[in-house]
């Protein structure tokens, strides 16, 4: 499972980082999901192998535009690529009426179909081959979600020593059982795959929030997380001066929840336009690492643009060469 930073930026672009946009690998080769799209995402993307036409589903958080305004232009670059299949936009529902409304005037349609999706719908659950997604309701000015991402289809040990205890060969049915298949024997018999096969290891789950001044809200979808990546505007000194309004996370706030909930990986974006990179520069994005890590004592990674992060089957996160 690997991740590719787009844009790390809140509210505006700077010169060294854009704007939300993150996408997320995982499943058959190439294939890959797209949470939140501002301004400027499908750009980003030409600086990466990640290709429009391989692209299974677009998750937008919220409304706001800084998650939202790259989305007319990447769907009309993907049809003018001469994409057909079908491309699931799940999003509240004024992301929606945003979309049509922008296509609509501008004399734009798409060649192919997007479904949308609405995840802020009371049953919403979706799935396909490689994930199954969740939403968590969050805390700020608009209605925002943060999508919980599980792999399926973990891979199986065979169980060799009762296969072939039972007589059962080596061969094409042990591929079959691996795989998950139930076989049915030339005598008539059904071998089924979980009496032949376990699986060893807990699935990879993923939390990705969207902007939300309560990271609380997260406790019960971050059980078995082995990731938390979650926005910290700023620090807490100037989350207080700032005041309650923009209903942002501060670094501390975030740290704090990651380390009381054992989540082992928190991955810190969507930072002020205020912080800058470089070392001499104030205020400085180490500021909001430090106070980070002053408090969580796990695998602290800040993103940057086009960082790109892999999770092991193990949970280990790093940054990818």
């Amino acid at each position: 499972m690997e991740f590719t930073f787009l844009g790390t930026s809140g509210g505006m672009p700077t010169k060294s980082r854009n704007v939300t946009a993150l996408a997320l690998q995982h499943g058959a080769p190439r294939q890959w999901y797209l949470i939140d799209c501002g301004e400027g995402t499908q750009h980003r993307l030409l600086r990466t192998r990640l290709s429009v036409m391989q692209l299974q589903a677009i998750f937008i958080t919220h409304v706001h535009g800084d998650h939202t305004f790259g989305l007319p232009g990447l769907l009309c670059s993907a049809s003018m690529n001469g994409r057909t299949d079908p491309l699931f936009l799940i999003a509240p529902r004024p992301v929606w009426t945003f979309v049509e409304t922008a296509l609509g005037n501008t004399d734009s349609s798409l060649s192919y179909e997007l479904k949308f999706i609405d995840s802020e719908a009371e049953d919403f659950y979706w799935e396909d081959d490689a994930l199954q997604v969740t939403a968590t309701e969050l805390s700020h000015r608009v209605s925002c979600r943060a999508f919980t991402f599980t792999e399926k289809n973990l891979e199986r040990q065979l169980l060799k020593e009762k296969l072939t205890a039972d007589g059962i060969e080596a061969g094409p049915i042990w591929g079959k059982l691996q795989q998950g298949q139930d076989v049915i024997m030339d005598n008539g018999t059904l071998i089924r795959s979980h009496d032949y096969t376990e699986i060893n290891r807990r699935p990879r789950k993923v939390i990705v929030g969207g902007d939300n001044d309560t990271p609380e809200l997260l406790r019960d979808t971050s059980h078995g997380a082995q990731v938390l990546i979650h926005e910290a505007t700023y620090t807490q000194e100037v989350a207080d001066r700032v005041g309650s309004w923009p209903m942002h996370s501060a670094a501390a706030q975030v740290a704090s929840f990651a380390q009381s909930a054992s989540i082992p990986n928190l991955v810190l974006t969507h930072f002020s336009s205020r912080y800058q990179s470089h070392p001499d520069a104030y205020p400085n994005i180490s500021e909001v690492e430090s106070e980070a890590r002053g408090i969580y004592q796990g695998n602290l990674i800040m993103a940057r643009d086009f960082a790109q992060l892999r999770l092991s089957r193990e949970g280990k996160l790093e940054l990818m060469e």
